[in-house]
């Protein structure tokens, strides 16, 4: 079992610390979370390790401006309160999607509503009356909210042998090869040691112990889902469903990747909890998605086999050759994400990577606010979770793939690359239309007009088609890069750099000591000499010619933006045309048609694009 470090503080020198008596005067003020860590550790007899462990594995130790997580957690040590956080909506709220995204098919309508949230999200009552305080005081006060966790995890651990046990049951869930996932995390945390700065500027470490043992348990995931190793998967199947007047729901059967590559995995996120997110996913009149993700505990469940295709990105090309994975929160909201999905998620998304080929890149590896739409029509309906809190360069350094630039000073290409915790852009619409965001940091770098942050906002045609710049609403990604997005630079004037998006010169803040993005190293695609303009699409659609007699041709329709003679837009890498044709119940019917034409994936705005390769010229960068 495991051997916690021993007590440094006497309880009555830590009533003292959190009084402020015995604070000296010239402490270092960045110090003080480490000493309201140190101080609770002791006056409620946790470990100092097993209280710094927790506490990152829920939020990294950061404050989060107050803001609730996506499970309704606040503080450093995620003490829950649903009552404050409230209920969120759903993803109906995001946009008029069609999830499935095929002008072959009507769009699917559910028939499941939103489910109650779960009741069990309250250990901020049970907190608050160990310390016989309140629970705003616990939400708000970042040291009472340390001692808070403090005194619940000392509670856990009455009548126990271990911590081990006390760790698991303070992850909140029910579900105990989920809980022991939980705790095997926080246990490889103690073992390994981390120091950071939070993002409020403290200082915290946890200083290694290379000895710690976990108790040993036997792997419980089923043997028909597809996940990593050491995390808990369960089994949730979408259903495959034939429905009335020749309907089906909710996927499709394929024969990924034997049929058709796939090329993406989608991050999402729920607009729901738990419980409303699996009663979703089993209704055979609504969409599904391959996999979700609880933000307590990490807990991951498969719906869909990742060789079937299912209904989620809004873009049929792109369901067609992608995973899609849902994680429990609430981008609408402006929440943050625990880290204990952070981390299952960075496992899961890694382990399906390797399986199939997949890129570790931002080109590769996209949000559904990454997803284009497939015609003009739908561009303004289209979804933007997990939204600009989804901290992206934490996730793929979490999966051994950072995401910072390696190119050399002056590349005519960048990576998006803002330090996550100081970025902090005055977003609005969190708490509904025009309310203004908390301050929080944020992986979203926002551009102008002209190189002074005065000026107005870009402007997205498709976002926004009667021609007004876009806005600071959480929700328009029209003026809007995202961290590991790499953009060909245009111009730079003195702090100021300029790229290339949506057929628009965009600025943005660069001074040289705080860079917001990199130099990098890559392919660009340019108009090929003598093209004014390049058509710029949704989708990689065959040309017609391709199409059997049985299969409705689809259309090649140009998105509402133009690619001009002399701009540069990164390369994804050149892809085949192909649609799926599966409109019937019996996939013995469904048809993979490949055709010809090449298609050139790009990072085009906010999202990405696809552009016709023999209209192009790829070169290098430099």
């Amino acid at each position: 079992m495991s051997r916690p470090i021993p007590r440094t503080v006497a309880i009555a020198a830590a009533v003292a610390l959190l009084t402020g008596l015995a604070t000296p005067a010239h402490a270092d003020p960045t110090s003080q979370r480490q000493r309201d860590f140190t101080a609770a550790a002791a006056e409620f007899e946790v470990p100092e390790n097993i209280l710094l462990g927790v506490s990152y594995l829920e939020s990294r130790w950061d404050s989060n401006a107050g803001t609730p997580s996506t499970s309704a957690g606040y503080g450093p040590m995620h003490l829950t309160d649903l009552r404050e956080a409230g209920v969120a909506g759903t993803h109906h709220d995001e946009g008029t999607e069609d999830p499935r995204g095929d002008d072959a098919r009507p769009a699917p309508h559910p028939q499941a509503g939103p489910a109650a949230p779960p009741p069990t999200l309250q250990t901020v009552d049970e907190a608050a009356q160990l310390l016989r305080t309140d629970a705003r005081t616990l939400r708000t006060d970042p040291a009472q909210n340390i001692r808070g966790g403090a005194a619940l995890l000392a509670k856990y651990h009455a009548g126990t042998s271990d911590w081990y046990t006390a760790v698991a049951r303070y992850s909140g869930s029910a579900d105990q090869a989920a809980a022991q996932t939980f705790a095997d995390e926080v246990f490889d945390t103690i073992r390994t040691g981390v120091t950071r700065t939070t993002d409020d500027g403290q200082q915290v470490t946890l200083s290694p112990t290379p000895d710690l043992t976990v108790p040993q348990h036997a792997e419980t995931s089923p043997p028909n889902v597809e996940c990593p190793r050491k995390v808990t998967c369960e089994s949730v199947p979408a259903p495959y469903q034939q429905l009335p007047k020749d309907d089906y729901g909710n996927h499709d059967l394929a024969n990924r990747p034997s049929s058709q590559k796939i090329d993406h995995i989608v991050i999402h996120d729920t607009e729901g909890y738990w419980a409303n997110v699996l009663d979703l996913v089993q209704d055979p009149t609504y969409v599904s998605w391959h996999y979700s993700i609880r933000s307590a505990d990490g807990l991951i469940a498969q719906h869909v086999p990742t060789k079937d295709v299912a209904w989620h990105a809004g873009n049929w090309y792109v369901n067609a050759k992608s995973i899609g994975i849902e994680h429990e929160g609430f981008a609408a909201k402006g929440t943050w994400y625990t880290e204990a999905m952070y981390r299952t998620s960075a496992k899961l998304v890694g382990y399906l990577a390797r399986k199939y080929g997949i890129p570790l890149d931002r080109a590769h590896i996209i949000g559904h606010d990454n997803v284009p739409g497939t015609t003009p029509a739908t561009i303004p309906g289209m979804h933007w979770d997990p939204g600009p809190y989804w901290d992206w360069a934490h996730y793929f350094d979490l999966m051994g793939a950072p995401l910072g630039g390696f190119g050399l000073p002056g590349s005519s290409l960048v990576t998006i690359d803002p330090d996550f915790a100081k970025n902090q852009p005055a977003f609005t619409g969190c708490g509904g239309p025009g309310t203004t965001c908390v301050p929080r940091g944020s992986e979203a770098v926002v551009l102008h007009s002209e190189p002074s942050g005065s000026s107005p906002l870009l402007v997205d045609v498709g976002l926004h088609p009667k021609g007004t710049a876009s806005t600071m609403e959480v929700s328009d990604i029209g003026s809007r890069v995202a961290t590991g997005q790499r953009y060909a630079v245009a111009e730079v004037r003195g702090d100021w750099t300029a790229i290339w998006y949506l057929g628009q010169k965009g600025w943005f803040h660069n001074p040289r000591n705080a860079r917001v993005a990199k130099p990098a190293i890559g392919w660009v695609v340019t108009p090929k000499p003598g093209l004014a303009t390049v058509p710029v699409y949704g989708r990689a659609y065959p040309e017609p010619e391709a199409y059997p007699a049985n299969v409705t041709v689809q259309a090649i329709t140009p998105l509402p933006y133009t690619l001009s003679a002399g701009q540069k837009y990164s390369s994804g890498g050149v892809v085949g045309s192909e649609y799926y044709w599966a409109t019937t119940f019996d996939p013995a019917n469904h048809v993979v048609v490949k055709g010809k034409l090449k298609y050139v994936q790009i990072q085009f705005g906010h999202r990405i694009a696809f552009v016709k390769a023999d209209d192009v010229r790829i070169v290098p960068a430099f």
